[in-house]
Parts: structure tokens; C-alpha cells; sequence
């Protein structure tokens, strides 16, 4: 008897034994499964969720004339003003358009960002121009232009775009360690918000036209035409380049092949490295700015 009781008592041991064990299993399993969600949950809300600054950047000034045309508007985005202030190209240009009824909307470096790209067609912009560094094909390989922003790069901003290589990195030169977003054509393609509508885009940074794959982006997302460099460009002679652009097109009326033609013609190529404004498409050429 009393060794049947000791059998007795070590299998209900044992069964005692094993039930804590698949409960310990069991909950660790739960935990595994509990942690694995919510990990996902945490991925999920960091890709897909809008991230903190995605907002409509407001401008930094805004200029009326007493008559302007609601329909008319320009705007000037001025990422050089961080590294190549101009204050005498920014008041001539809104002279100008001024003096052709526009209204005009002033961002200022800081406000150049990925959210200012991004939206930059919902505003109906007629006009624009992009004082923005960029980097083409000589420092970075093919035709893959990149506007600069002015927004630090940080790999848990913009995370949806980076993993569909929708923004990119700059820098101001090889050496330098800050990164910075860039703006490559297939943002302009995939996530701007909006279409633009009969608008002039001056791309008035280096290679805004040495290939076609960012000039060919904003003719797809509705711009008209669309004016950059063959290559390299000194600030200097961008900005009086761009300066008689906007004569011819918005005080003369000239179309886009004439205005360019006669700014060749009075401010040259650029004297360092020989290049010059061109246009795309070349259907283009005949077009005219609304006054």
C-alpha cells in the first residue's frame, strides 16, 4: 500500500510539475505574441502616421499690389537666403511681379522644407521661383537632381518616403557632416499634394536643367514650363539672370524662348563655368506668363 501511495503521489507530482510548465510556456508565449504586437503597432504608427511638422508652411512675408489679381500669384523660395543672402534680387523680383498685378508669398530659408515641397502646388502659384541649392549629375551620380531643403536629415522624419526613396540627402559640400533632405524628381511625381496649374517653375539652382528628369516631373505634375541651368551657376549670375527673366516675361510679355534668348544676350553665360539657361519642354516655347 504504501509504496502504491508513493507512485501515486510522485505521478501527481509530476502532472503538477508539468502543469506549471505549459503555463509557464504559456505565458511566456502570450508575452512573445503581447510584445510582437505591440512592437508592430509602435512601426505602424511611426510610418504611416502623419509625423509631427506635417503642416502648411505659412510665408515669411507676403506682398500685395493695390491692384492685384486674385488669379495671379508668385512665390519665391529663397533656401539661398541661408548660405547667400540677396535682399536686392528679392526686392527687384517683387517689383516686378508687383508691377504685373501678382501677389507674392516670401519663404524664407527656414521655410524651405519637405513640407513646403510638398504642398507648394495646392497654393496655385502661377509663378515660381526656386532660389534653392541643388545637386545634379556631377556630384551625385545620373540625371537625379535634388532641391535642397533647409530641414536637418534625421532617419525617423519623413520614414515612408525614405523607404520608397522619395527624399534623398544633400550637403552643402563632400566634407561636411550635417545632411540635409533633398527633393528628387520622384517626390515632385509621388507626393506632392495637389496639381500645379499654367505655372512657370525657375529652377535657379545648379543643373536645374543639365537632364530632364526633374524638369520632366513638374511638367507631369501640370507645370507649363519649366527653366534651369545646363549645369553649374555662382549665385551672382542666377540672380541676374533670373532678374531679366522675370522683365521679359512678366513686364514685356515675351514668350519663354525670347525671354530666355534676350537674357542670354544681355547677362551671358555664366563666366566660370560657361553655362546656360535653357527650357522644358521645348513646346514650351512659345508660352507666356498670365498678366
Amino acid at each position: 500500500m504504501k509504496s502504491e501511495k508513493k507512485r501515486v503521489g510522485t505521478k501527481a507530482r509530476i502532472r503538477a510539475e508539468k502543469g506549471r510548465e505549459r503555463r509557464i510556456a504559456t505565458a511566456i508565449f502570450l508575452t512573445l505574441i503581447l510584445f510582437c504586437v505591440a512592437l508592430s503597432a509602435y512601426f505602424g504608427y511611426t510610418i504611416l502616421s502623419p509625423s509631427p511638422d506635417m503642416s502648411v508652411i505659412k510665408p515669411t512675408r507676403q506682398f500685395n499690389p493695390e491692384n492685384a489679381n486674385p488669379e495671379l500669384k508668385a512665390a519665391i523660395a529663397d533656401q539661398l537666403s541661408l548660405t547667400f543672402p540677396n535682399q536686392a534680387f528679392i526686392q527687384a523680383a517683387v517689383t516686378i511681379l508687383e508691377g504685373a498685378n501678382y501677389s507674392i508669398d516670401y519663404y524664407a530659408g527656414e521655410s524651405v522644407t519637405v513640407e513646403f515641397y510638398r504642398n507648394l502646388p495646392a497654393h496655385g502659384y502661377k509663378v515660381i521661383l526656386l532660389r534653392v541649392h541643388s545637386a545634379g549629375q556631377a556630384l551625385w551620380g545620373g540625371e537625379n537632381l535634388q532641391l535642397f531643403t533647409s530641414e536637418t536629415y534625421s532617419s525617423h522624419k519623413h520614414v515612408t518616403e525614405q523607404l520608397a526613396g522619395q527624399v534623398g540627402t544633400v550637403k552643402y559640400n563632400l566634407e561636411d557632416k550635417i545632411m540635409y533632405f533633398g527633393i528628387p524628381p520622384t517626390f515632385v511625381q509621388k507626393c506632392m499634394n495637389s496639381r500645379f496649374k499654367n505655372t512657370v517653375v525657375i529652377a535657379m539652382g545648379c543643373d536645374g536643367l543639365s537632364g530632364t528628369k526633374m524638369a520632366s516631373a513638374f511638367i507631369e505634375k501640370g507645370a507649363s514650363a519649366y527653366v534651369g541651368w545646363n549645369g553649374s551657376v555662382s549665385v551672382s549670375q542666377t540672380d541676374a539672370a533670373t532678374t531679366q527673366i522675370l522683365q521679359h516675361l512678366a513686364t514685356d510679355g515675351q514668350t519663354i524662348r525670347q525671354a530666355i534668348g534676350n537674357t542670354i544676350k544681355e547677362v551671358g553665360a555664366d563666366p566660370v563655368c560657361n553655362n546656360i539657361l535653357e527650357y522644358y519642354p521645348l513646346g514650351s516655347w512659345e508660352y507666356t506668363i498670365q498678366r
